[in-house]
């Protein structure tokens, strides 16, 4: 949907654990419209120290594992997460976690999104889940 920038301007470094890159590649070679991270200079691609670890968590998805163990390494650093598990997770080894939905409303408080609500509906027919009822409290809580 071309709105990476927005995430760099409201996050300023970014950091993409090698997982969540393969992933992407994974989905864009199955015919999903994802981006290619490697075309932009802010964002670094990293491995966590303790990838021995991954195979620890047998819940969560490689990407998931690795975006956690890397902010467990980087004290003072939040993820972006929006898998419900995974937020959990955040939650119980005190990570700050901000989703999807929470970047668009920020964006919108800061100016760099006139509206949300299109692009909900956009994420919708991508295939991202988000309930009728949560849809309608990021609607309200962006004043649309």
């Amino acid at each position: 949907m071309d709105l990476l920038s927005i995430i760099k301007k409201i996050c300023g470094q970014i950091i993409v654990p090698k997982a969540v890159i393969e992933e992407l590649k994974t989905g864009g070679d199955q015919g999903v419209d994802v981006p290619d991270l490697s075309l932009y200079d802010w964002i670094e691609v990293k491995e966590p120290l303790a990838t021995s670890a991954v195979s620890l968590i047998q819940d969560l998805g490689r990407g998931e594992t690795e975006v956690l163990l890397l902010a467990l390494e980087s004290p003072g650093s939040f993820v972006i997460l929006d898998d419900n598990l995974a937020r959990v997770y955040a939650e119980l080894n005190s990570i700050p976690v901000i989703g999807t939905c929470g970047l668009l409303l920020k964006a919108k408080s800061d100016g760099l999104l006139p509206q949300v609500s299109p692009i909900l509906d956009k994420l919708e027919k991508k295939g991202f889940f988000i309930s009728p009822e949560f849809k309608q409290l990021v609607i309200r809580m962006a004043h649309e």
